[in-house]
């Protein structure tokens, strides 16, 4: 799609964020085996899940391909099933559930609680250090990759280009120390089992109806001022993380195979509201100063790994521009980037 094009809905831009990229079709040759998906029903699961259907079609390769969520939206249940993923409805804190759940030589475990950290303490850890214990307790056999978060990293100058794999993790706040008591789950049952794991640590995927980039524009567009304090940020447009996430299974390794998810740029935040309000004809209302250091990903091992990202962070913004001004859908989930105390 080229850079002048537009989105017009959100049948057009599932389709888009479906589509995989060749090296994602190499890797899903080699892997063999059927594919599970926990945590399914959420922002990213639904695409993801039809993305690794499409890229085993064009690879030849038949597989099973089965989604797992709690499924309170059974309009997107009937959704997967057009496109050829199967479903199950569970509840995964259930350790009764696991018994039921199909074999897989593959599972892509996408689960976790962020928001209401700070309400619900209690859920957030069983939810991100109890629930991948039972995931890999009965998935010890297979091969799994993991989403986890660049919040398990501390704030690094914004100079420096962002936290790589190898740098020490120092979680702020509750959510992400619990996080990194999910990521130390996988690692106990990684070594405990020889269980091939790939962690991937994403900061932040992006499309039009949730995301950093779309948090901004919606802002800047209802005419609300925008707070610098977190002065950059990563962003990595769906599509080209759910592709890295699927292909990191090839990597997945014992002790785990650890990956960032980010794109290639450290982006302004004051540079990309001005982008987006000269785009949508709005002045933009900042407030703050920028802080010397922000919550930053560097990608390169993945980019050197399966190539830059297919959509640029200029290409995100002319699209999320053109998308709140045509008054598109949302998910009405603010990914909360700006907090820097740890508090969601």
């Amino acid at each position: 799609m080229s850079k002048t094009e537009t989105i017009q809905n959100v049948d057009q831009l599932d389709d888009l964020l479906s589509q995989p990229p060749e090296y994602l079709i190499d890797a899903m040759s080699r892997i063999q085996g059927d594919l599970v998906i926990l945590g399914v029903g959420g922002k990213m699961g639904p695409t993801l899940a039809r993305m690794a259907r499409i890229a085993s079609e064009k690879a030849g390769v038949s597989r099973r391909i089965t989604g797992v969520s709690r499924f309170s939206d059974t309009n997107l249940r009937e959704k997967l099933h057009v496109w050829g993923i199967e479903t199950i409805a569970a509840d995964l804190l259930d350790e009764n559930v696991y018994t039921d759940l199909p074999d897989a030589d593959n599972v892509m475990i996408m689960t976790g609680v962020k928001f209401g950290t700070s309400g619900n303490q209690s859920l957030t850890w069983a939810m991100n250090t109890y629930m991948p214990a039972l995931a890999t307790s009965r998935y010890r056999n297979s091969r799994i990759a993991a989403f986890s978060t660049g919040n398990v990293y501390p704030f690094s100058p914004i100079c420096e280009g962002g936290s790589q794999e190898t740098d020490a993790l120092v979680p702020v706040g509750e959510y992400a120390t619990s996080v990194l008591g999910r990521e130390r789950m996988y690692e106990y049952f990684s070594l405990k089992y020889n269980l091939p794991t790939a962690l991937l640590r994403l900061n932040y995927a992006c499309e039009l109806r949730y995301g950093v980039i779309v948090d901004l524009a919606q802002k800047i567009w209802s005419d609300q001022p925008v707070d610098v304090s977190m002065g950059a940020f990563n962003v990595i447009w769906q599509a080209d993380a759910n592709a890295m996430a699927l292909a990191a299974l090839e990597h997945a390794d014992s002790p785990p195979y650890i990956l960032n998810i980010a794109g290639p740029e450290t982006l302004s935040v004051r540079r990309t509201c001005e982008a987006l309000a000269d785009r949508m004809g709005k002045q933009v209302q900042i407030t703050g100063e920028e802080a010397p250091s922000a919550l930053l990903n560097n990608g390169q091992k993945g980019h050197q790994q399966f190539g830059y990202p297919a959509v640029s962070s200029l290409q995100m913004i002319e699209w999320i521009a053109d998308w709140v001004k045509n008054d598109g859908a949302y998910h009405g989930k603010p990914t909360k980037f700006e907090v820097r105390d740890g508090k969601f």
